[in-house]
């Protein structure tokens, strides 16, 4: 992986975390993600006019995107109301990259060496492991670990549609703009009607999720889709899942959790993978 795509993604990273961290610290998790999502068609929105439209080849592709997208915004709010974030985001983020590598291997047919196969797995077992150092796991609360695995086939499926998608296009963060929109209204749609009022109070109890964590969500994926074009999605997914590192660091220095020694291991285990992954090639 170039160097440029190497720092793209791990900035796209820290802003997945960041946004995160944005809706865990709300006091409703269906206002806070509202407000992001709809932060990020904004975004999209207002970029629209300075990027070609996609090619028809890949609207296919950004139909089912768009689609893919709402399943993961739906099931990971499900996800959240049975589960807490240090179980269901790992479930969740670690599951995609295994499934990515999977699919390009056996469907794909993706070529890539021992040493990257390696630092995915390491990356994916890095977080999922946190798991284990949760008193409240998958096994404990298997409802929540169950929706988090479907969460985690969404986010696999996402990424290799836009990965195929973006390849499509001239312009990457063109196609994401276009995506981003089409599917903050259909979210928007969605969520009048299972909980209206998480779209009426974003103007006064949700502006910092809207502006910040809408914002910072836009970059974020739109590095990670711009990164699909430049490198295996494979090795893209999984690095980006290093987001899991800031937030653990955003979670004890800013929202006072507990960092004890399974975190710790947990975080090492994927660096190292993050690390591998960089010196593979």
């Amino acid at each position: 992986m170039a160097t440029l795509t190497f720092v793209a993604v791990i900035a796209a990273a820290f802003l997945h975390a960041l946004w995160n961290a944005v809706v865990k610290g709300g006091r409703d998790t269906y206002l806070a993600m509202t407000a992001v999502m709809l932060g990020q068609a904004l975004t999209g929105l207002l970029l629209l006019p300075f990027f070609p439209m996609p090619p028809e080849q890949s609207w296919p592709l950004l139909g089912l995107s768009i689609l893919l997208h709402l399943g993961y915004q739906i099931f990971l709010l499900q996800s959240y109301k049975f589960g807490d974030l240090t179980q269901v985001y790992p479930i969740a983020r670690g599951t995609a990259p295994l499934l990515v590598a999977g699919f390009s291997l056996v469907i794909l047919g993706v070529e890539m060496n021992s040493l990257e196969w390696t630092a995915i797995l390491v990356i994916a077992f890095g977080i999922m492991s946190l798991v284990i150092v949760r008193k409240a796991d998958g096994l404990r609360n298997p409802k929540a670990g169950i929706l988090a695995f479907i969460t985690g086939c969404f986010i696999a499926a996402y990424s290799l549609s836009d990965g195929m998608g973006a390849r499509l296009t001239s312009s990457a963060v063109g196609y994401y703009a276009w995506l981003a929109t089409l599917n903050g209204i259909l979210y928007a749609g969605v969520i009048a009607y299972l909980k209206p009022s998480a779209i009426t109070q974003i103007p006064t109890l949700g502006k910092k999720a809207f502006f910040i964590g809408g914002g910072a969500s836009f970059a974020a994926y739109a590095l990670v889709v711009w990164a699909f074009t430049q490198a295996p999605i494979a090795m893209v997914t999984a690095l980006r899942e290093t987001s899991i590192i800031f937030a653990l660091l955003i979670g004890v220095l800013f929202l006072n959790e507990r960092f004890d020694l399974g975190k710790f291991l947990s975080t090492i285990m994927t660096l190292a993978g993050a690390i591998l992954l960089r010196l593979a090639r």
